[in-house]
């Protein structure tokens, strides 16, 4: 009898290991991935003053602005993609620790 209880409960354990083994572990996105913003340029002063800045001051800051913008063009894509794994992965954990509910039930 004692046997007989012996091989039902590791039969149990068994099927718990075997249930659990079934949840889908999340996988966080790699830190890698993360891309990087660019940093905007530092505005300058006499673009606030009454006066307004100089030519070469202006097109400066207008260059860099370009520049800034042509930067912005490819992260933006590359952090959608960042977010869309973060949110797969929220995804994985939620239907991961759901599943793992139904195993102990």
């Amino acid at each position: 009898m004692i046997k007989t209880f012996l091989a039902t409960g590791a039969a149990c354990l068994l099927a718990v290991g075997a249930a659990r083994a079934e949840c889908p572990r999340a996988e966080v996105p790699p830190a890698t991935a993360r891309p990087v913003k660019p940093a905007s340029p530092n505005k300058p002063a006499c673009l606030d003053a009454k006066g307004g800045c100089p030519g070469w001051e202006a097109y400066t800051y207008n260059d860099a602005i370009k520049a800034y913008n042509a930067q912005i063009a490819v992260y933006r894509p590359l952090a959608e993609a960042y977010v869309k794994g973060l949110n797969a992965y929220v995804k994985a954990a939620s239907d991961y620790a759901q599943c793992e509910v139904k195993a102990l039930q």
